[in-house]
């Protein structure tokens, strides 16, 4: 089934939206929690918790692309679960580590203005990502947003894992050069 006949679905609040919303998308959902979290039942937890909030958030809203809707949301509550789990654990690996990788290129504060600036950033990140070749794109992407350890992209690519990690650094490098170019300081 198509996208805009599962969002249909939703609006007219038929729970058949969320069968064919788990058929579709329900593995894409899977990987991203299980990439954030590495434990099956807790990705899985998160998968059905994006559903109750794509059923919440449509209507009103009606998403233009819905696998990138459901991937937002899944990738959001997945690291909302993980940071409660560590701080109750008190020790964080991968999801601490990709994000602190990415602090010297984007810093974040709350309030309207810093969210405004937040767009901005988006579109700028989006423009960077365009202008990479294909194969650079989609390792940022995977580390970045999937999450996927170094080790993993390494293999997908056959690449070596200090290729991977000198290729991520200078796109970092790129990305803040580009970043302060377009007027976002640090």
């Amino acid at each position: 089934m198509n996208d805009n006949k599962i969002i249909d679905l939703y609006w007219q609040r038929s729970e058949s939206a969320i069968l064919e919303t788990d058929k579709k998308y329900g593995r894409y959902c899977h990987t991203i929690a299980y990439n954030i979290l590495y434990n099956d039942e807790d990705a899985e937890e998160c998968v059905n918790d994006t559903y109750m909030r794509t059923w919440k958030s449509i209507p009103p809203q009606r998403p233009e692309c819905l696998s990138a809707f459901l991937g937002k949301i899944t990738r959001n509550l997945s690291i909302d679960r993980y940071r409660k789990s560590e701080r109750q654990k008190r020790s964080g690996i991968q999801v601490e580590l990709v994000l602190s990788e990415l602090e010297d290129c984007i810093y974040s504060k709350n309030g309207i203005e810093e969210m405004m600036k937040e767009k901005f950033l988006v579109q700028c990140i989006n423009q960077f990502l365009y202008r990479l070749p294909e194969k650079k794109r989609n390792i940022f992407i995977r580390r970045y947003w999937y999450l996927y350890p170094i080790a993993q992209i390494a293999k997908q690519y056959s690449m070596s894992e200090n290729k991977v990690t000198l290729m991520l650094f200078r796109m970092r490098k790129d990305l803040k050069f580009y970043l302060e170019e377009e007027g976002i300081t640090l």
